[in-house]
């Protein structure tokens, strides 16, 4: 059965730092579509970065300040944040499925995707001013 946790999540000053973790099970990385979505109070659920195939998409919100990277021993993704904002405080998700999903019948590259089928329970961030 596929499950993913996230952890890291906490409270930190603005311009500090916080690394997220989703620990997969179930699968492995590799053929997977994986993605980090945020969702703040009173706002959409907004993509933050897609991975999954040859590259890594970000959300032009957090380019630059954002890293993810994988170890593919402990089937774990990572997302590393910088310079972190006030605006970049959420509820963190840490969502999964296979590459080769179809949504009615059509496959979609990972970062066109929004609905994955796995979620993590999420992480919150709160970053203070």
């Amino acid at each position: 059965q596929v499950q993913v946790v996230e952890s890291g999540g906490g409270s930190v000053q603005a311009g500090g730092s916080l690394r997220l973790s989703c620990a997969a099970t179930g699968y492995t990385l590799s053929g997977y579509c994986m993605a980090w979505f945020r969702q703040a109070p009173g706002k959409e659920r907004e993509g933050v970065v897609y991975t999954g195939g040859d590259r890594i998409y970000y959300a032009d919100s957090v380019k630059g300040r954002f890293t993810v990277s994988q170890d593919n021993a402990k089937n774990t993704l990572y997302l590393q944040m910088d310079s972190l904002k006030p605006e970049d405080t959420a509820i963190y998700y840490c969502a999964t499925e296979p590459r080769a999903t179809l949504y009615g019948g059509v496959w979609y590259p990972c970062q066109e995707r929004r609905e994955f089928r796995y979620w993590g329970q999420g992480t919150q961030v709160t970053v203070s001013s």
